[in-house]
């Protein structure tokens, strides 16, 4: 069985077509394109991580439906599209650039494909949409040269929306409960409010207005790095010319645990409420997800109430389409619904269709990612062999589906050994169950040892 639910509600709520076809492009970098203008922390661009950052494009693969088509820089690994097919699930043809993307992306690859522009315009003539992670002027231009439609909001609208300083205003005028902290547009705002901040001793956080997973993020927790800081962002104003800056500074709070909450708003303004789930983190960055959250029913209500209010204000501005929320469950127990809203798919948007056929009433899952350090690349098949009877779809609710391979290999031609990164869905009866999972997997994959061989 290929069909869930899942894509086809998605595609209703914003096409109103739950056979639409979808052309989808997981353009994880997209806040680089809605970040132009906005100035913000003094940090290099470039990271190690940037090539592992792109072949998680190949998450849509799991998330878009057979009758769906897949951008891609590269072809996926026909072992691991094999795999997706036997999982149940199927897989979307893939349309591939002419060359590996560049700095731009997959979305530059495809402006720079000729062959591959007269493809996508064949199937806009076909009633197809464009489904971008989030929109920016690269995909509008998609869509001006092929005719797809865009599945999606305006990028002036996607990328008003998506600013850090944007979702801290949003919660403090619709009353919600709010992470204390302060919006700083200017070097005078940033310098009053790391006063504030650490007049009791900190720790605070400053984030940029479109900082993701870590990056464009920096913890303060003394004055003495607050004012090396503040000499750099003042050296560099003096430079520039300009004292604006985009970032917010909030102080930390003692928790039990992260959230993460996905609403979809549909083109008429309905708000539906889709999962809550428990975030692992460490430092801003991103690691994995445990579904159910440990909520009570009343802090879960929270959460679907804060989405309304939300939801109905995000339409209000011309926004339609899913919404990511992290949150945070304070020690106190008290829910702070929001800490940054992401209008745009989110890394739990593309375990939807797995978790629903794989996830048995009552049962637990956990999305996390296993690093790999390697002096060669592996085939996916040579992974496979790692796991063994891992390797086959979950039974009875308990198993794994990889969801992302081409990450294993993604740091691979540089001169040494490199790291990669297996992504993956655990799933079980419990918790502890979970758990039992999770030490299974980490035991076999340790049969790929620093060369990348199988014993």
């Amino acid at each position: 069985m290929t069909g869930t639910a899942y894509t086809a509600d998605l595609k209703e709520a914003l096409t109103g077509d739950r056979d639409a076809r979808f052309v989808w492009l997981c353009n994880f970098e997209v806040e680089k394109q809605w970040a132009h203008g906005f100035t913000g922390l003094p940090a290099p661009r470039v990271t190690a991580t940037a090539a592992t950052v792109q072949r998680m494009e190949e998450l849509g693969a799991l998330l878009a439906e057979p009758t769906d088509f897949l951008l891609l820089d590269r072809p996926l690994d026909q072992g691991y599209r094999g795999y997706v097919e036997k999982s149940g699930l199927g897989a979307p043809a893939e349309l591939v650039t002419r060359a590996p993307a560049g700095a731009g992306g997959t979305s530059a690859a495809v402006l720079d494909s000729p062959e591959l522009l007269h493809r996508l315009r064949r199937l806009a003539d076909g009633g197809a949409h464009l489904m971008p992670m989030g929109n920016s002027p690269l995909e509008q231009e998609i869509c001006r040269l092929t005719g797809l439609r865009p599945a999606v909001p305006d990028p002036q609208t996607s990328a008003r929306v998506n600013s850090k300083i944007y979702s801290r205003r949003l919660t403090e005028e619709l009353g919600l409960r709010t992470i204390p902290g302060f919006c700083c547009e200017t070097v005078e705002e940033l310098r009053r409010a790391l006063d504030e901040g650490l007049r009791d001793g900190g720790p605070v956080i400053v984030k940029d207005a479109y900082g993701v997973s870590g990056k464009g993020l920096i913890v303060l927790d003394d004055r003495a790095r607050a004012d090396r800081l503040l000499r750099m962002v003042d050296r560099r104003a003096r430079t520039s010319g300009s004292d604006a800056i985009h970032v917010v500074v909030e102080r930390f709070l003692p928790k039990r645990f992260d959230l993460n909450y996905q609403f979809t708003i549909d083109r008429g303004g309905e708000v539906r409420f889709d999962f809550a789930k428990e975030a692992l983190t460490a430092g801003g960055v991103h690691l994995g997800h445990v579904m159910p959250a440990g909520l009570s029913p009343e802090q879960h209500e929270a959460l679907a109430d804060a989405a309304v209010l939300l939801g109905a204000r995000l339409h209000a501005d011309g926004f339609f389409g899913v919404v990511g929320v992290d949150a945070l469950l304070g020690a106190d127990e008290l829910v702070y619904p929001v800490l940054e809203i992401n209008a745009r798919l989110n890394m739990s948007s593309y375990q939807g269709r797995v978790t629903e056929r794989f996830l048995r009433p009552g049962g637990a899952a956990l999305a996390r990612h296993y690093p790999l350090r390697l002096d060669r690349p592996l085939s996916f098949d040579e992974v496979a062999d790692a796991l063994g009877e891992l390797a086959e779809p979950p039974v009875d609710g308990t198993g794994l589906i990889v969801t992302c391979y081409g990450t294993v290999n993604a740091q691979a031609g540089r001169d040494g050994p490199f790291d990669g990164r297996l992504y993956t869905l655990l799933f079980a009866a419990d918790r502890e169950g979970l758990a039992s999972v999770d030490r299974r997997v980490t035991d076999r994959l340790r049969r790929l040892d620093h060369a990348g061989r199988t014993p």
